[in-house]
């Protein structure tokens, strides 16, 4: 009676247990997944742990798609359901834009862009249109997140995979912008001929989507000075976009201070002066060196940049030129263009990855000086087959007639991969260390703290084209319908140098997607199905056939 006893109060608790575990009172969840992919960083619990007023979440995810979308769509509603888990003020709802009926254009002016899918059903070939993005509304501010990543050269199961990954990063970068207390502030240098409204429009229209975002103008309406520093300490980081004159002495000390105080720093800068719409017009142009009077305070924070041009045999853009004519009908091609390297990304790093190829405009090398307290990290770079043109030197649009394939293993492309994009993190020393431009200066630092700066050797990559007085996004190449990385390069690394959470390390995250052999699945098919049917009839008929042996044995007796 003991042993019935405890058995029933045994089987009494499990039931409670159970109970509280199928109402939700009771939840533990166990990742037992190699790569931890359901398991949430502490720095994303101690974001979500802020957020103290309702977070409403819109998925436009719902509808009638293929099973690549449907597994997208489960990954989103498990992550957002440990959100809500760690915080209750998180609510989440799917949304099927066809079924409300919502408009394009008020999708669009969301900031969703389309996504154009083809199907193929019972022989039927029809096209769907997608938009895979998230909303997030909090205190009356919205941000919109995109579920797919957008890279180019990938198949539609690496996509998904990477968009997977990103799902944790793009959802708690945007959370973290609408919890901040106020938003960061990013500045642009007008004074030093920069590149113009026009040409800056795309880069600045997504800034202004995360931070506050506007020109600098010094005191003195022509140059920088250090009365200037006090207005240049309220921006948390500046962008200096290919300046075309060259900088005095005390615009670099202002701008020497800022960064020892601190201050973030984007440097787009052209050593040599080269542009592409002068060549397109006359065919042949003078490249030449073009003197900003930087050397020495870039030296001081460990970089050098150089005046010979990159030119990448091997890893070219491509150019739309005329190339023939036929009855006197000019025939045109996308030829490469030796002197636009691309840059892929390197090692993962969070600022490049996932991202389309970046296109460089007649860049110039970086070289990497020896300064201990400085980390480098090489963001892009040009590949093995590269040549270096000395200037001045002539350009002419001749060079794109001749055939790269013939010159591939040229003695004059030997000069291995060339630094373009370099990121510096550590303690910066001052370039006007125990010079005399320093004595008498109130409050002069002679070395910054921790500190960030990115130095990139192509003024161009901030800017987008303009057809016709109309700006067109950064990266899209009007002549050749080809979208480059330039645009998300740019912000990433913007986000990068201003995150102080260690968030932008999520891009870093991998997810190992489990993917099936769709070709063999194919040829195995019918194994498979008839293996899955017959198997189980099998183990029935075995199973039933053996009770019976012992049911027939057990009583016969």
């Amino acid at each position: 009676m003991k042993i019935i006893k405890k058995i029933h109060i045994s089987l009494l608790f499990l039931m409670f247990i159970g109970l509280f575990l199928a109402l939700g009172f009771l939840y533990k969840r166990f990742d037992l997944t190699s790569d931890k992919r359901y398991t949430l960083t502490e720095n994303t619990k101690r974001l979500l742990e802020k957020i103290d007023e309702p977070m409403v979440i819109d998925v436009y995810l719902e509808g009638d798609f293929p099973a690549d979308f449907k597994q997208l769509q489960a990954e989103t509603m498990s992550l957002l359901d440990e959100f809500k888990r760690i915080n209750s003020n998180i609510t989440y709802t799917l949304v099927d834009p066809i079924k409300e009926k919502l408009s394009q254009d008020t999708l669009q002016a969301m900031g969703m862009s389309p996504s154009a899918l083809r199907v193929e059903k019972d022989g039927m070939s029809s096209q769907i249109i997608l938009f895979p993005y998230a909303t997030i509304k909090y205190k009356g501010y919205g941000q919109t997140v995109p579920l797919i990543i957008s890279q180019a050269g990938i198949t539609g199961d690496e996509q998904m995979a990477k968009s997977i990954e990103n799902l944790e990063y793009g959802f708690i970068s945007a959370m973290d912008k609408l919890t901040a207390e106020h938003l960061k502030s990013v500045g642009i240098l007008t004074n030093q001929k920069e590149l113009n409204r026009l040409e800056m429009f795309s880069l600045a229209n997504r800034i202004i989507q995360s931070y506050n975002f506007g020109p600098i103008f010094p005191k003195d309406s022509q140059s920088l000075t250090l009365q200037d520093l006090p207005n240049l300490k309220r921006y948390d980081a500046i962008l200096i976009a290919k300046p075309r004159k060259a900088f005095t002495d005390k615009e670099k000390i202002t701008i020497d201070q800022y960064i020892m105080n601190g201050g973030k720093t984007l440097w787009a800068i052209d050593q040599v002066n080269a542009e592409m719409d002068t060549l397109l017009r006359s065919s042949k142009i003078l490249a030449y060196p073009n003197d900003l009077n930087l050397t020495d305070l870039l030296f001081s924070y460990g970089v050098r940049i150089n005046s010979g041009i990159i030119k990448d045999i091997k890893s070219p853009s491509y150019i739309n030129l005329q190339v023939g004519s036929i009855q006197g009908n000019a025939q045109n091609a996308r030829v490469p263009w030796v002197y636009f390297p691309m840059g892929f990304s390197l090692n993962n790093n969070p600022i490049t990855k996932n991202i389309n190829p970046v296109s460089f405009q007649f860049p110039t090398s970086i070289d990497t000086l020896d300064t201990p307290e400085v980390k480098k990290t090489i963001l892009y770079q040009s590949s093995l087959y590269t040549a270096l043109q000395g200037v001045p030197s002539y350009i002419s649009l001749e060079e794109a007639k001749i055939s790269t394939k013939d010159s591939t293993y040229s003695y004059e492309y030997n000069k291995g991969p060339k630094i373009m994009a370099v990121l510096l993190e550590g303690k910066f020393t001052s370039a006007y260390k125990d010079r005399i431009e320093s004595f008498g200066i109130k409050n002069f630092l002679n070395q910054s703290k921790k500190n960030k700066m990115i130095v990139i050797s192509d003024g161009d990559i901030a800017r987008n084209q303009v057809i016709k007085g109309q700006p067109l996004p950064l990266g899209f190449d009007y002549s050749t319908g080809i979208t480059y990385g330039n645009e998300e390069f740019l912000i990433n690394a913007l986000d990068y140098l201003l995150d102080d959470h260690g968030l932008m390390l999520l891009r870093n995250r991998t997810v190992q997607m489990r993917m099936l052999n769709k070709p063999l699945l194919v040829l195995d098919k019918s194994y498979w199905q008839w293996l899955n049917l017959c198997v189980p009839l099998v183990l029935v008929c075995m199973i039933g056939g053996i009770i019976i042996f012992v049911r027939r044995k057990k009583f016969s007796k």
